[in-house]
């Protein structure tokens, strides 16, 4: 028989009593934490969080650690000679679906100026990895032509 149950913190500070809370009339960001407690027993699936500075500060370092890795990714490439178009062509892809998952779910929790120099920030990402792709493809077909010309 599997044990299901379920755990609220929250406490009422004028009587120091535990208070159930509706998660469907709160409105907080909802994620799935990485289950990294050093505790027996306690297995966390789902976490909100409602205070709006909180979420604002986890959405933030949230962000900033998938830009750094693909700003590392991105150096990593325009160091590289041999680098291969469909791996850019799906980080360009991966690049796009993180700039449109800012818009659809972290808008409603950051300011509006953040989020525009986010997207600015993931803009220039995205160009630089188009015109890597750009000068990629441009040596290979100046070799073809030149293996064609070889053979006539």
């Amino acid at each position: 028989m599997v044990n299901t149950r379920k755990y609220l913190l929250s406490k009422d500070n004028k009587t120091k009593e535990l208070v159930v809370l509706d998660y469907n009339k709160l409105g907080g960001y909802e994620f799935n934490p990485k289950n990294s407690s050093n505790y027996i027993g306690v297995n966390v699936n789902k976490m909100v969080v409602i205070k709006p500075s909180f979420v604002e500060k986890v959405l933030k370092k949230k962000v900033k650690r998938k830009l750094d890795l693909y700003l590392q990714f991105i150096v990593g490439i325009l160091d590289d000679e041999d680098t291969d178009p469909t791996n850019l062509r799906i980080v360009l892809n991966d690049i796009e679906r993180y700039r449109r998952t800012i818009i659809n779910k972290y808008q409603l929790y950051l300011d509006e100026k953040y989020v525009n120099l986010l997207l600015k920030k993931i803009d220039l990402l995205s160009h630089e990895i188009k015109m890597k792709l750009i000068y990629t493809r441009v040596p290979l077909e100046k070799q073809e032509e030149n293996e064609r010309r070889r053979g006539r």
